[in-house]
């Protein structure tokens, strides 16, 4: 029997995860972690590796995820306040060291090529052993929407074992029995409400107290923070301007670099002259990997000199010729020709009597992540090791590559996580650690901040990969009624999650697709087959905001639009059909379409389109109202409707669906990178546009309890419907179809 390539992938992610499955359990690597791993001063006491407390009364909570202003300091300390009755006054919040007990198993099994409700015994083994393989490799990872999805479980166990220990501790300290004692709004208390214990008696008294591994959770019937909109942990900080992020690093004797990268994608610096002497402002000129530093005094010094100072002898890439209507042309060809790396079936394919096909081809462009605060690091190397301080969303990858450009052991390595000026996947990437640890190198024992401008970002990002889908459906008309009988989706693109592991850790390709833009659309088609061709290409690629929903979603949800307009039936009434077997999707299409008032009179020029993405475990569904004025495209109002499980913060979600509508409207109307002899053409917000305060829309977001029982992601789902929602809204306004991304009437 021949085995595919795609059941030996698998076979092998097994075979490690059997490997690797007894050294993991042998080390008893729990995710409480031990008491002497949290930073522990003083006047403090290790309740596990979470949650410590100190005698000013305080619960500080360890928060091993990059807060980038999704609220996620809040979110992941409120499960361990609800499970100790910890006051909200009392909790604060720390970044713990990087450590494997902080690992982020859910983002791993996200990567896996299958759509999250496929079950079966090579699925589950597959996720199980991947699973086991992201406990033995321990990374710390904020991405995916898998924060609170993943630390739901643990951070409550966490606050729920430190809550017995306190009682246990303030019955030891008290002589109470411990089960005559109840912990309650912050304190340890006799069953009628009297105070035994504050927190902060207890340090004293925790001492040898071994932790019960499985505690008792508590029933979302008794939460009494969890739900609830409670202040936000970093929003004071950032209010008074005292928050630190990447860009605010100051350290004593620090030095600041600027960086010109290759002009051409995979070149670099091979050599320089200087036009003159170097001046008293730039103490160092260093070739770097991608590219070449000026160190100096000044950020605004060392920048000015790399344009005035210096000729740069540049090695160019492996495609300096490479230009975007060549890139569509391979694509297009791939789509005709192209090797699947993935088919899926799904239903039995029925012949129609009397066939008519409805086909369409949609592309999406590669795009820039275009993060508010410009990419940064800064790095120190000395005697006593290489200590790094970045906004980033990866300090076990930063520690590693930090660890080899210095050539130590990772062991002398700390990284310090700032605060975040928006991540959205770009702060994965390492390159900018070996920048700042190269000129750290060369000036020993002064920390040198790397900043890179706005054009060499936009110019040398890990893009979100361009695609190019082709779907097709057959109708049977041989009836009075048209009837949808089969859908075919084929489509192209290159899979970011091969990149990256290939950046990361040197890895071989697997030759798969990005998981998450194959997962299968929610509806019952009477038949679906997938096909998906993965691309190599010499432009770098990476994860990007809901990653392959983000292309993907348009691309489907413009066409289920499509087959409606065929089968003469609503869009809305059409989607509600194909979702009569899965309740919460359903309830989530038809709360957006009452909410946005679905199918009540427009004036002229006014359409109204509606998509539906579920991703990273939740439902959203999206309308868009759009004016055509003129041939100028306006979007005027957005009302999204999203189940995300169990509701941590009901802010929060409202705020990262507007969020992501914003972001992904930036996308659809204006996103757009393009290549130009190997380089690519946009360089600024002049010629990447974004969404700006006057172009954005009203927006409502309702949140539906579909009373599912795991919390799903909410940083990332908001962003997929919205590019599909406007373009059917086009079409309802003028009867014009647009099929390429960024939408352009003309």
């Amino acid at each position: 029997m021949k085995l595919s390539r795609r059941k030996a992938i698998i076979g092998g992610i097994v075979g490690a995860g059997f490997v690797g499955v007894g050294w993991w359990f042998a080390q008893e690597r729990d995710r409480l972690g031990d008491v002497r791993l949290f930073n522990v001063k003083s006047d403090q006491a290790a309740l596990n590796g979470w949650v410590k407390i100190d005698r000013h009364d305080s619960v500080i909570v360890a928060v091993p995820r990059a807060e980038m202003g999704q609220g996620v300091q809040t979110g992941l300390a409120m499960l361990v306040a609800e499970e100790m009755d910890a006051r909200w006054d009392q909790v604060r919040v720390e970044d713990p060291p990087d450590d494997p007990v902080y690992r982020n198993v859910t983002v791993l099994l996200d990567a896996l090529p299958f759509s999250p409700e496929v079950r079966g015994a090579t699925v589950d083994g597959a996720r199980w052993a991947t699973g086991k393989v992201a406990g033995v490799l321990g990374i710390s990872i904020t991405g995916g929407s898998t924060s609170m999805r993943d630390a739901f479980l643990p951070m409550r166990t966490a606050g729920a074992v430190a809550r017995d220990l306190l009682l246990r501790a303030a019955s030891r300290k008290s002589g109470v029995a411990a089960g005559d004692l109840v912990v309650s709004e912050g304190a340890v208390r006799r069953r009628d409400g009297a105070v035994v214990a504050r927190f902060g008696e207890l340090v004293d008294f925790v001492g040898d107290l071994k932790p019960v591994q499985a505690p008792k959770l508590k029933d979302p019937a008794q939460f009494k923070l969890l739900g609830k909109s409670l202040p936000r942990i970093d929003v004071p900080a950032k209010v008074r301007g005292t928050a630190t992020f990447g860009i605010d690093v100051r350290q004593p004797d620090q030095l600041h670099a600027a960086v010109r990268n290759a002009p051409t994608f995979g070149g670099a610096a091979v050599g320089f002259d200087l036009k003159g002497e170097l001046p008293k402002e730039i103490k160092k000129v260093v070739i770097v990997p991608g590219g070449i530093a000026a160190i100096g005094t000044s950020w605004w010094f060392a920048n000015r000199f790399l344009d005035d100072g210096l000729v740069v002898r540049w090695r160019p890439g492996p495609a300096p010729k490479l230009d975007s209507a060549a890139l569509w042309k391979q694509y297009e060809g791939l789509l005709e020709t192209g090797s699947a790396a993935l088919t899926r079936t799904l239903g039995e394919a029925v012949k129609a009597a009397k066939p008519r096909v409805v086909e369409a081809t949609y592309r999406a462009p590669y795009l820039a992540h275009a993060t508010m605060e410009p990419m940064n690091c800064t790095a120190r190397v000395g005697k006593r090791g290489v200590e790094v301080w970045m906004p980033n969303q990866s300090p076990t990858l930063v520690r590693k590559v930090a660890a080899e450009t210095a050539g130590v052991a990772t062991a002398n390595v700390t990284v310090h996580t700032t605060f975040l000026g928006g991540g959205f996947g770009r702060r994965f990437e390492t390159d900018l650690v070996r920048q700042a640890v190269t000129c750290a190198l060369a000036m020993p024992e002064r920390p040198v901040q790397v900043l890179w401008s706005r054009e060499e970002d936009i110019r040398h990002d890990f893009y979100r990969p361009m695609a190019l889908a082709r779907w097709r459906g057959e109708l049977d008309v041989s009836g009075g009624t048209p009837r949808l009988t089969g859908v075919t989706k084929r489509q192209v693109g290159q899979s970011s999650s091969d990149a990256f592991t290939e950046r990361a850790f040197g890895a071989p390709a697997l030759g798969q697709p990005e998981g998450n833009a194959v997962e299968n659309p929610a509806y019952a088609f009477p038949f679906y087959r997938l096909e998906a061709v993965v691309a190599d290409g010499a432009v770098p690629v990476g994860f990007w905001r809901s990653v392959g929903h983000s292309h993907s979603t348009f691309f489907d949800e413009s066409f289920v639009d499509e087959l409606a307009n065929a089968l003469g039936k609503d869009p809305f009434t059409f989607r509600r059909e194909l979702l009569a077997d899965k309740p919460r999707h359903l309830r989530v299409l038809e709360t957006a379409a009452h909410e946005a008032g679905w199918g009540s009179p427009l004036p002229p020029g006014y359409g109204r389109g509606i998509a539906l993405r579920a991703s990273f475990g939740s439902i959203v569904a999206q309308v868009a109202e759009v004016a055509v004025e003129g041939g100028a495209l306006r979007v005027t109002r957005v009302t999204c409707a999203v189940d995300c499980g169990p509701v941590i913060h009901p802010q929060i979600v409202r705020m990262q669906m507007e969020s992501g509508i914003i972001y992904g409207l930036s996308a659809a109307l204006h996103g757009e990178i393009t290549v130009s002899e190997g380089s690519v053409e946009q360089a600024n917000f002049p010629d990447y546009e974004v969404v700006r305060l006057a172009e954005a829309p009203a927006m409502s977001v309702h949140i539906v309890d579909g009373a599912a029982a795991e919390v799903g992601g909410i940083g990332e789902p908001g962003t997929p419907p919205i590019a599909p929602a406007v373009a059917n809204a086009v079409f309802a306004a003028t009867g014009k179809r647009l099929r390429d991304l960024p939408l352009r009437l003309a």
